[in-house]
């Protein structure tokens, strides 16, 4: 990274400026975001939360428009920056957004906040929150709209109501590990993004809130809990407004649910442009969901033979419904659990830890709201070692030419492998350095390793590490590994090869 660093310029003044710019513009649209939950408060007459929302909102609110004047350019954003903006603009969310979250009394500390604002916006579900139960009404929805904003994309806001469309706006939606403009136009694109989850949401949330009243909730409740539920089912997040997750509900009929609302999160947003406008065989034909219904069945079998071992459940509802929804939920990167997290460990067992583990570890699709390593790129390295064994199986002089269907079809080029090579390793890597942070402060291999994926693939179930309690040393470790994780590494790679050239840069 240094040696790299050394070959580029040193950044100059001009290049801060267009970084704080535009950090500035979606500063500027997380504290327009804290104007729903301060409107909640005045409803729900919490006025506490009115006073702390109002404070926040105009700090806020004074940071990104001091750093819009100050900064204030005309020039379009190169690479450097885009991606520099994009990793970037994920720190400055999080720490604005604790704000409210720490004022709200339900966090032993700032870092906590922090921690459960990281945990929001990379759509992981990691909680450090304190007495949930008794959280007022606009806190715990602000927890779940940082969720909602997170899943779409923070650089997505900034594109579909503040930045104009040009090469740099596409840049900076490359920089939040989405590279698919569905639409023509990348702020169209932002836009369509919004249409897909304003139309489920109104859907998910009515069909929740249909099973929550059916389940026994009062209707006002059963509507609240359905939208923060659905926000964090779309988009594959995990947060629920009670501290025992699903299990709070005991409803079957919410758990299909959301069982649903976690694939339909997992698919690619271009995969539901294609359903959308009418090509309902992408379905069946896409790479995505072919590799997805693949790792599913391999997975769901090491997790179904683990939970069978240890003889956990007697009936076979149970042990589907149970055994089914956490592995979806860890495949998927939801993190919905409807057990309490010492069960993995107590109950389930090394084997049924390990399948859960590997789902979460490879996730859903690309251009989707999860994390990890992601199915098309598991189809891709697939693909890809089929194509070399048949040449090495055909006369040399043929020629062999693989192609993947995604959309359309497309001829398998190196430069896919490459990059699917590279960006699973650096996830295999972020896991193993997550699991050995975890092994140092005295947790077994099978508990480290299954947070530290959880942490790194953004997914947000727990075997019980994730608490309060643990190392501020480790708090900070998955802050970084679902920071590093959503952004899909190249961002945080340039923002700091650019830190390292500020100062060891070419002049």
């Amino acid at each position: 990274m240094v040696g790299f660093a050394q070959m580029i310029l040193k950044p100059h003044l001009d290049d801060y400026k267009i970084i704080g710019h535009y950090l500035g513009k979606i500063t500027i649209s997380i504290g327009v975001a804290m104007m729903i939950p301060f409107i909640i408060a005045i409803a729900y007459a919490e006025w506490q939360g009115a006073v702390d929302f109002l404070f926040s909102i105009s700090f806020t609110l004074l940071i990104g428009a001091i750093l819009s004047i100050i900064c204030h350019t005309k020039k379009d954003l190169a690479t450097m920056h885009a991606m520099s903006v994009a990793a970037l603009s994920w720190i400055i969310a999080m720490l604005v957004s604790a704000v409210p979250l720490y004022l709200s009394g339900h966090y032993g500390s700032y870092l906590d906040a922090s921690f459960e604002a990281m945990s929001g916006y990379a759509t992981t579900g990691l909680s450090l929150v304190v007495d949930l139960d008794h959280m007022a009404n606009s806190y715990n929805f602000w927890r779940h709209l940082i969720m909602f904003i997170g899943g779409q994309g923070i650089v997505v806001i900034a594109l579909t109501f503040l930045v104009r469309g040009t090469a740099g706006a596409f840049r900076m939606y490359v920089g939040e590990a989405r590279d698919e403009k569905i639409m023509p136009n990348v702020v169209e694109t932002a836009r369509f993004i919004w249409l897909v989850s304003m139309v489920y949401l109104v859907l998910g949330s009515g069909a929740l809130s249909i099973a929550g009243i059916w389940g026994g909730l009062p209707p006002l409740k059963a509507v609240f809990d359905s939208v923060c539920i659905f926000i964090a089912a779309w988009d594959t997040g995990g947060f629920t407004p009670h501290s025992q997750n699903m299990l709070f509900y005991h409803n079957f009929p919410l758990e299909i649910i959301t069982v649903s609302l976690m694939f339909l999160g997992a698919m690619n947003f271009a995969l539901h442009y294609a359903v959308w406008t009418g090509n309902r065989r992408e379905l069946y034909r896409n790479i995505e969901i072919v590799t997805l219904f693949v790792s599913i069945i391999v997975t769901l079998s090491i997790t179904a033979w683990g939970v069978i071992e240890n003889n956990i459940y007697a009936q076979s509802l149970p042990f589907s419904s149970k055994t089914f929804y956490h592995l979806v939920s860890g495949h998927t990167g939801t993190g919905y659990s409807t057990i309490y997290p010492r069960q993995f460990v107590n109950e389930w067992g090394t084997l049924a830890m390990l399948g859960v583990t590997l789902a979460m570890a490879v996730g859903g699709s690309v251009c989707s709201t999860t994390g990890a390593i992601k199915v098309f790129r598991i189809g891709i390295i697939y693909k890809a070692l089929r194509q070399e064994i048949k040449r090495m199986l055909i006369p040399e002089t043929a020629i062999y030419i693989q192609k993947i269907h995604h959309i359309k079809d497309i001829i398998l080029k190196d430069k896919y492998v490459r990059m699917s090579a590279i960006i699973l390793i650096s996830y295999v890597n972020l896991y193993i350095f997550g699991t050995i942070a975890g092994m140092l402060y005295g947790y077994s291999l099978s508990e480290a390793l299954f947070e530290s994926v959880s942490a790194a693939a953004n997914v947000g179930l727990s075997c019980g590490i994730t608490a309060p309690s643990m190392p501020s040393a480790l708090k900070v470790v998955y802050m970084f590994q679902m920071w590093a994780g959503r952004l899909e590494f190249v961002a945080v790679i340039v923002l700091f090869g650019m830190i390292i050239a500020s100062f060891r840069g070419k002049k």
